[in-house]
């Protein structure tokens, strides 16, 4: 059973005036505010994956290599991962509100100058930018949703924050797929403008800093100049690893092994530092609270199978069943269109259940969905590949939720902000992790499965000489030249030979990912017993 930590969260003397805020209430109707700070995490998450189906038209029309094109999704990803992580700092120094208002402002600056970019430097710096800026966003508005939210009424909010979480990295792909296909890629960008000025202007009417946020501003911690080097070394060489391991062969390249080894040290050696620091830039001790370690843990487990299996389908539609990138983005929009109905019958549904049972379930329904798509087959039809991606986001509806509401469900108040921002970056960090995992399992898996069905295809093999002479006699019939004739046969069992192994490659990627589901559901039995309904009984205040 978890602790309740609500005795950590005894005011200091300096918070005198935070504690007397305490039946603070926004002036705002709460889900008016949880809305329009949503839309702006909402534009945020979509930016992350709506670039992909892109990047062969932007690296077409800047005259740049694909491989080249790649480097604006990993400026953005790498100084993304790295302001989630100091969010929390940047947010207690300046004020959440102004913070929040400074990073949507600039962010949608920041996607005009990448709509308007004239070469790939250009497009990259400002995509650099946008990271920079775009990484508050999501922190930000879970820390505003915290303290709008009285406890009772976090689990309805939570929902909110779920469907721009789990459908922003589903809509991406299909609604790039679209504006690349009939407009321009410019146009990905361009979209941000009237939504980020339309939430810049109602952010500053709608929201305002609590008095506990104006405390922490008159009595700001200071800038921790050791511990953001390390995140910076070891969150931005991570990230810069992960996505461009799979391009660059991974381990056989040295820029690769020396980014890992960075990365390595920066994380080891700012975990060391953080935890030792009198006043760090992130307080790893929000990790003393049990259900908030868990929390990460599910999030991240979450976040991963969630950005893997957004990628997998899509990918195997385009690469293996020759689907045009708007199509493979239409089998991920149901999924979407499913959670959006789900989300609400779930927050239902923890009032009355434990939440560690719902998120127990949650990943074994996962777990279930993505062995049912491991059973892809060379000729599956759309329909089918729709009901997967489906199950696998139905399965997501009842984790998002849950872990939001088990994560700050003791947490003190006084560590929301640096909670937050952890938060934020476990999901966003091992959701990179998991798409490169996939790939480079894809990959891996295919070389393997095609050596395995390679070695029945010998000329001292009957049945595979019976084989190609039953496709001779095919051909021949069909009237092809006898010229030739031959060769054609074997060429065609070898373009079917290399479809087997890449569909038994993804099927192999699926299943691991299944089985990695049914690992974390036994630990979802370590944290708190409460239901959603009990919540104010523990969230500190």
């Amino acid at each position: 059973m978890a602790k309740d930590n609500t005795a950590d969260d005894t005011p200091s003397p300096k918070q005198g005036s935070a504690s007397s805020g305490q039946d603070w209430r926004p002036s705002h109707n709460p889900w008016l505010i949880g809305i329009v700070v949503t839309m702006a995490a909402f534009m945020e998450i979509l930016d992350t994956t709506i670039v992909n189906v892109a990047l062969p038209h932007i690296a077409g029309e800047l005259s740049s290599s694909n491989d080249e094109a790649t480097w604006a999704l990993t400026s953005y990803l790498v100084a993304n991962g790295i302001v989630l992580t100091i969010s929390g700092w940047i947010s207690d120094t300046i004020g959440r509100k102004r913070y929040f208002m400074i990073c949507i402002g600039m962010f949608t600056v920041c996607s005009l100058l990448c709509g308007l970019s004239q070469s790939l430097g250009q497009l990259i710096v400002f995509r650099l930018l946008q990271g920079f800026f775009g990484g508050g966003l999501q922190p930000n508005q879970q820390a505003i949703m915290l303290d709008t939210f009285e406890p009772a009424k976090r689990a309805a909010a939570f929902g909110v924050t779920a469907v721009a979480t789990i459908v922003a990295p589903i809509l991406g792909p299909t609604l790039g797929g679209l504006i690349t296909d009939n407009a321009s890629w410019r146009w990905i960008f361009f979209i941000n403008i009237p939504i980020g000025t339309l939430a810049v202007l109602l952010v500053s009417v709608l929201v305002e800093d609590p008095p506990w946020e104006v405390e922490k501003q008159n009595n700001p911690r200071r800038l921790d100049y050791i511990g953001l080097g390390f995140i910076i070394i070891g969150l931005g060489s991570l990230q810069i690893a992960l996505d461009r391991g799979e391009d660059d062969a991974w381990l056989s390249s040295g820029f690769i092994q020396a980014m890992l080894a960075l990365g390595t040290v920066g994380i080891l050696g700012g975990i060391t530092w953080l935890i030792s620091a009198r006043n760090p830039i992130v307080n790893l001790r929000v990790f003393k609270d049990r259900n908030f370690a868990a929390g990460c843990i599910f999030i991240g487990a979450t976040g991963g199978i969630l950005y893997a299996s957004a990628v997998l389908i899509p990918q195997f539609a385009q690469q293996v069943l020759g689907y045009t990138a708007t199509l493979s983005g239409y089998i991920l929009s149901p999924g979407g269109i499913a959670v959006v109905f789900l989300i609400p019958i779930v927050g239902q549904i923890m009032k009355f259940v434990q939440l560690r049972v719902l998120i127990g379930f949650g990943f074994f329904g996962m777990g279930c969905a993505l062995f049912y798509s491991s059973g892809i087959v060379p000729n599956i039809d759309f329909r089918t590949l729709v009901f997967m991606r489906t199950a696998q986001a139905s399965a997501l509806a009842l984790l998002f939720v849950p872990i939001s509401q088990v994560a700050f469900l003791t947490l003190p108040q006084r560590l929301r902000s640096d909670g937050s921002a952890l938060y934020a970056m476990f999901r966003n960090v091992m959701g990179s992790v998991g798409i490169s995992i996939s790939t480079a399992l894809v990959t891996q898996r295919q070389q393997i499965d095609q050596a395995q069905l390679s070695g029945s295809l010998s000329p001292l093999s009957q049945p595979y000489n019976a084989l190609v002479q039953a496709i001779e006699d095919r051909m021949r019939v069909l009237g092809q030249s006898t010229v030739g004739l031959h060769d054609a046969a074997v060429g065609q069992i070898y373009r079917t030979l290399l479809k087997q192994a890449s569909v038994l490659s993804y099927a192999n990627v699926f299943t691991y990912f299944g089985i990695l589901a049914f690992c974390v559901v036994p630990l979802c039995f370590f944290v708190s017993a409460k239901k959603a309904a009990d919540a104010g009984q523990g969230a500190g205040h």
